[in-house]
């Protein structure tokens, strides 16, 4: 299974530390935000990694190289212009994620900007629907979640909710009658819960949204702490 870590974004909430920074370049304990997830990845066998850049992405690329230094295969996806959302960042990256033999293997997603100690290994290596999402307790900055985990399955309702941890595996065939080039994952996910076509599970494990300093700040000083000790 082949992988691909979402690093395009701006990072606006965490200026002026992206001005010059991308946000997954940050550090965080003794490694960059970036680096834990490629640990990870590796760690689970994961051997091709996609990576989409856009701000400072030239920075992303000169740091990690081709991948040796982490065990893994590191490909590029550039946007250039105008970052294409999560949806549209993917979609773009199809042609480097699908298996050239079997072109509906699922792939796993994840936000370079969350840290998290969830072990991918656990992740499907295949799906019965079309995306499976790991979920997590909501978080102080986001108190009513994204969707409701119901027997294993994902729902778009008005139940006690989730919060997406941004990790995911995902069939191609979730991109299917795509056109549109800039888009938010969200409404395809919504659209394909609808159909009960999204599994999901709950991780009660260690897991943080690196969007603020503050909650960088906090992180790295946990991390540094568990070093010292």
């Amino acid at each position: 299974m082949k992988a691909m870590i979402l690093a395009a974004g701006r990072g606006e909430r965490l200026r002026p530390l992206t001005d010059t920074i991308p946000k997954p370049l940050l550090q965080v304990g003794e490694h960059r935000l970036i680096e834990y997830h490629l640990f990870a990845l590796k760690k689970a066998g994961v051997d091709d990694v996609v990576i989409n850049l856009s701000w400072l992405g030239e920075q992303i690329e000169s740091h990690l190289g081709d991948g040796d230094n982490y065990g893994v295969n590191i490909t590029y996806s550039y946007e250039t212009g105008q970052a294409l959302e999560t949806g549209g960042g993917i979609y773009k990256a199809l042609p480097l994620l699908e298996d050239v033999s079997d072109g509906a293997v699922p792939f796993i997603v994840t936000n370079a900007d969350v840290w998290t100690d969830f072990d991918y290994l656990k992740l499907p290596e295949q799906l019965t629907g079309l995306a499976h999402l790991v979920m997590v307790d909501n978080p102080p900055q986001h108190p009513h979640g994204d969707f409701v985990l119901d027997s294993g399955l994902l729902k778009n309702t008005e139940n006690t909710k989730l919060t997406f941890s941004g990790i995911g595996v995902y069939s191609p065939s979730l991109f299917s009658g795509v056109t549109d080039t800039i888009f938010p994952l969200a409404p395809l996910l919504r659209e394909a819960m609808s159909k009960e076509l999204v599994s999901g599970e709950h991780y009660r494990g260690l897991w943080s949204d690196i969007g603020t300093a503050e909650r960088l700040q906090s992180l790295d000083a946990s991390l540094q702490g568990e070093h010292d000790g």
